[in-house]
Order: C-alpha cells, then structure tokens, then sequence
C-alpha cells in the first residue's frame, strides 16, 4: 500500500512547489488532498485517515501546530494510527526545534531535493518501525515539542500552566492543586481527577487538559487519559500484551494505547 499524505499550506504556489519536489524524490507517496488552512487540515485528516500531514507552521485559522495538536487528540482504529507530522516553514528556529526532537520532521521553505529526500527516508523508517521494537523512543513526548513550538510562535511567550483543579468532590466543590493529582481520565461526559485522597469529576475533556497543562509533568498516554510522570511507579503488560502503567497510592492500572507505547521504550 501506497504512503497517504495530506498536505497543508495557505499559499497555492508553495502547495504546488511542494507537491512536485515531492514526486521526485518520492514518486510512490500518494497525495491524498490539500488543505489551505489549519481547520481544513484536521477535517481532511478525519476523512482520509493518512500516514503521513505535511503542515505549514504559519496558516490562518488554525496555525499548523494547533492542526497538528488535534490531530494527536483523533480516535485511532485497527487499520489506521495518528499520522507522522511534518512541519513546512520559513523559519529555522522552529524547524531546528521540531527536527532536534526526533518527534516531527521539518521542511524548510522553498522545500529542497536533498532535503525532502531525507525527510522521505525518515518518516518510511518511522513508519516501518511503528508497533516493532526497532522503534526508538523520541526525546520527548508529541505534546512536549507542540507546547513549546507553541510558545514560540505566541508574542507572550510561554503559556502558563494551570496549578489548581475546581472539581466536584461529592456534593462539594474542591480545589485540587495540580502537582497532586495522579491521573485524569475522560469518559463520554465527565473527566475523573484522581489523587492518593480523593477521587472528583470536571466537565473538561482530555483535549482541552493537554493545552493546559505542564506537558513534561503530564503525558498523554491514552486518547482519553493523562498522568503524572511523578506518580508512575513501574510499567507492565496484561495478557493481551497491552502496556499498563502501574500508579503510587492506587490499585487501579492504567493502559497505554499504541501511539504512546514509545514513551516507554526501556523502561
């Protein structure tokens, strides 16, 4: 089967450029459909489940980053994962920060032979390890590398992160400092906020919790769960070979879908 790819950029020429450097330094990827904005991006991604989202950094709507944010938040199936991420850009700050990672690939502007040749070998080698052991584990978490790329591209700076929780607790409203929940899980309607003590709900989904808060003191690790790197204690398997993560100061298991099995690789 073919490579699938979608590709994003707000300028028709560069889309254009890009699409025809590509044919010739990877002539059997296949262009599933192009998008001129951030919000066209993640809609074309919901339909044609690629392998693969070329995104320009900078676009209207939704900037490429925050496409490649949602992106990460889509429901997996059997026969399709979360696509590689590669950035397009004008700017070497962002694309040297993107590459160093190891979790995005970057090309920069106007796109090269030679250096979309690299990319191509790269993301087939990603694509090819995906659910093997010859996967290598990133430097950092897909969410990492969006929150600081994130900050770059805003005037202000870096984002704060929220440091306290309102919850219900019963038929009471707590405040919940952040540091010491373990865990948060969504279901349909509510999010479990789980510490050593207690147990609450809030009404703000997993996808929203990800902007919010400190990506290298929680990962995603589930489309529908975050938790504390502090409070993991060790990391197993059950009978059907799904990772799970084991959590001081409770019972409970929590499992780690197949796109975030590498933030686990030798442990």
């Amino acid at each position: 089967m073919p490579i699938r790819a979608i590709l994003a950029d707000d300028e028709r020429l560069m889309r254009e450029q890009l699409r025809a450097r590509l044919a010739e330094v990877w002539p059997d990827l296949e262009i599933v459909a192009e998008a001129k904005n951030g919000l066209e991006a993640v809609e074309l991604t919901k339909q044609h489940k690629p392998d693969l989202c070329l995104l320009d950094i900078r676009m209207p709507g939704l900037t490429g980053v925050e496409a490649a944010k949602q992106i990460a938040q889509l429901e997996e199936t059997d026969d399709w994962r979360i696509p590689e991420i590669v950035f397009i850009t004008a700017y070497d700050q962002y694309a040297v920060e993107a590459f160093e990672q190891g979790v995005a690939d970057y090309v920069l502007k106007p796109a090269e032979r030679e250096r979309l040749q690299l990319t191509a070998e790269r993301i087939k080698k990603r694509l090819a390890a995906r659910d093997s052991d010859e996967a290598e584990a990133p430097a950092q978490p897909i969410q990492q590398l969006l929150h600081s790329l994130s900050a770059k591209l805003q005037p202000g700076g870096a984002p704060r992160y929220l440091e306290w929780i309102q919850a219900t607790v019963g038929q009471e409203i707590r405040m919940i400092p952040v540091a010491e929940v373990l865990f948060f899980i969504s279901d349909e309607k509510y999010t479990r906020v789980q510490t050593e003590q207690i147990e609450a709900l809030i009404r703000k989904p997993i996808k929203e919790l990800v902007d919010e808060l400190d990506p290298h003191l929680f990962w995603q690790i589930h489309r529908s769960t975050l938790v504390n790197v502090k409070a993991i204690t060790g990391i197993g398997r059950d009978f059907r070979g799904r990772q799970l993560v084991s959590v001081k100061g409770v019972n409970e298991k929590l499992e780690v879908s197949r796109s975030y099995t590498h933030l686990f690789k030798g442990m």
